[in-house]
């Protein structure tokens, strides 16, 4: 198992029966770095819209709205987020709608442990395929988020422990502004975050990467830039 890369995700458990659900939140959240819950389908939609987890566990048998029709909404729009479906049924017709959902894992009740990390497992090597966290900063430089290094013409550049977290926001969110708001949680949840103590941060970080590769929106947060190459 991708121990050390499972720990940079953000997952999101979907369960309406409370007990199940704790459980699987507690266990998630020692081996990964982010655990979102929600209670039913439609609950899971909000949460998703705001955080965009890279992994859902979710029920299919919900109120509100199931777990089926929930994946189906999100895979309108978003192909990337991996979706393991969770059900005490072995139904067909469950499982004929699970393919064409792109679903990584029909897992049948009760969830053990070994069927948990094994869905993971599938979770992470289709997220590795499709290089999700491996993005180009310069046209000499580029940022890998499993081996949590920047490498610049084949220099290997080290991050700290915020910087990592701060990096990584800004990478996961690539195509928006990450508000001062969401990187105070990610990187001082308790003390709270002071206007010396990212500015400090944000001048080390840049200090590391090519210029311009993070913008300051003023009042909002921050952006990180992308290396894409010119079409000729």
């Amino acid at each position: 198992m991708y121990k050390e890369i499972l720990k940079n995700f953000t997952i999101l458990y979907v369960e309406d029966e409370d007990d199940i659900r704790r459980n699987a939140v507690e266990y998630l959240q020692r081996i990964c770095q982010t655990v979102l819950e929600a209670s039913n389908g439609k609950e899971a939609i909000k949460v998703w819209q705001e955080h965009h987890p890279d992994i859902i566990i979710t029920d299919i048998s919900m109120p509100k709205l199931n777990g089926l029709d929930m994946a189906r909404y999100i895979r309108a729009t978003d192909t990337d987020t991996q979706i393991i479906i969770a059900t005490a049924y072995t139904d067909t017709e469950y499982l004929m709608q699970a393919v064409e959902l792109q679903l990584v894992k029909y897992l049948i009740k009760p969830i053990t442990k070994n069927k948990l990390i094994s869905a993971l497992d599938q979770s992470i090597k289709l997220i590795e395929d499709k290089s999700k966290f491996s993005i180009a900063l310069s046209q000499q430089c580029s940022y890998n988020a499993y081996s949590k290094l920047i490498l610049c013409e084949e220099k290997e550049i080290r991050l700290t422990k915020n910087e990592l977290l701060f990096l990584d926001l800004l990478a996961h969110h690539n195509s928006r502004v990450v508000h001062y708001e969401e990187i105070e949680d990610a990187i001082w949840p308790i003390e709270g975050m002071s206007q010396d103590a990212i500015r400090s941060l944000v001048r080390a970080i840049r200090k590391k990467l090519p210029d311009d590769v993070i913008e300051n929106v003023s009042g909002i947060g921050y952006k990180i830039h992308l290396y894409q190459e010119a079409s000729i």
